[in-house]
């Protein structure tokens, strides 16, 4: 019988855990936290006696994306068909809950899990280098969960960004290299990016980066860029309590302006639509849009996102943010279906609902 854990099954997990498996192994207070806090969905098959086996689904707030994070059946149960039982449970349930994906990994060497995914229409996209504990690799597989369902999804690689201030440096690398494959991702370039690009100062900490000084980096490297912003002032500045330090931010939202303008770049102050955004992207470009993290991770700031294509009901993202602490990968933030209603929606900012958005386009001849 396929079930929701509870607490009551936190020892037999556990111990079925030990069972399957050597390394990697999920602990006691994990399974706990699985169960009681996460956004989660973990399916057991109570075979009377004691557990038999689990899946682990874990989803992604704010997307229709869903990450089977581990499976399990007992040894002495196996040859019986168990695994493809629970991995249809975990299909069904993530579909019950509007996902349209399903992704996991799984070790390299693991054929028989590879076996098992593959026959019920899992295909390989990625690979994931020294992955587990034993520095064994994982192979990354996915699923579309609705049959008639054929996004279009741009072949943008993903560049993850290595400190909190670097999302719009991250986004704009990821639209460059999709353009031109000799853009090499490392952290030189973010953080030259990031230099060309940040207004000095924001709420706190670091300086983030906004939409004029982005569109110049990406000007300066030859491509072509076209903007959408809904404010003739500077974004963020609101945010900034010292006088001083919106002084600045304005004094730098100035020059950057009058470059835009000497420059050539197309601007135009009002948001961008879907359609428009679409478009953009069906012509070879690259869409790079501010949105609130609101919606996703429960957080108010802002932060760049790279569209890597379009569907009738969904919109596909790069977020360069891997929210790890929230037990999220990397294969999470990659390619993120969001509905376009839902898009629209988390494509603003703050109270005053500032919205920015960027078309990186191919290298001028």
């Amino acid at each position: 019988m396929i079930r929701t854990a509870t607490v009551d099954d936190l020892d037999a997990l556990a111990d079925l855990e030990n069972r399957c498996f050597e390394t990697d192994r999920l602990s006691r207070r994990s399974f706990r936290r699985m169960v009681t806090q996460a956004h989660a969905d973990l399916l057991v098959h109570d075979g009377g006696e004691r557990l038999d086996g689990y899946a682990l689904v874990l989803y992604h707030k704010g997307t229709h994306l869903a990450r089977l994070y581990s499976i399990a059946v007992d040894p002495a149960a196996r040859g019986r068909g168990l695994g493809r039982i629970l991995l249809d449970a975990a299909e069904a349930i993530a579909l019950e809950r509007g996902c349209i994906t399903m992704r996991l990994e799984i070790r390299s060497d693991n054929l028989t899990a590879a076996n098992l995914y593959t026959a019920a229409g899992y295909r390989q996209f990625g690979t994931y280098l020294d992955y587990y504990e034993d520095h064994a690799d994982a192979l990354r597989m996915e699923k579309s969960l609705v049959r008639h369902l054929k996004p279009d999804i741009a072949k943008v690689p993903y560049y993850r960004q290595t400190t909190e201030f670097t999302c719009g440096p991250a986004a704009v690398m990821m639209a460059m290299a999709a353009l031109d494959p000799a853009v090499s991702f490392d952290r030189r370039l973010e953080f030259r990016l990031w230099r060309e690009a940040t207004t000095i100062f924001m709420t706190s900490g670091h300086g983030g980066c906004g939409p004029f000084g982005m569109a110049l980096a990406a000007h300066h490297r030859g491509f072509g860029v076209k903007l959408w912003v809904n404010d003739r002032d500077a974004l963020f500045v609101d945010s900034v309590r010292s006088e001083e330090k919106k002084e600045v931010i304005r004094l730098v939202h100035e020059d950057f302006a009058e470059e835009i303008e000497q420059a050539g770049i197309e601007v135009e102050y009002r948001p961008v639509t879907l359609e428009e955004l679409k478009a953009e992207f069906e012509a070879g470009g690259i869409p790079v849009v501010m949105i609130s993290s609101w919606r996703i991770y429960g957080e108010r700031f802002p932060h760049w996102v790279v569209v890597t294509g379009f569907d009738e009901r969904f919109v596909y993202v790069h977020d360069p943010y891997v929210d790890e602490e929230k037990g999220k990968a990397q294969l999470d933030s990659m390619s993120m279906p969001i509905r376009h209603e839902e898009f629209t929606g988390m494509a603003r900012y703050g109270r005053s609902a500032q919205r920015a958005a960027m078309i990186i386009r191919p290298r001028k001849t």
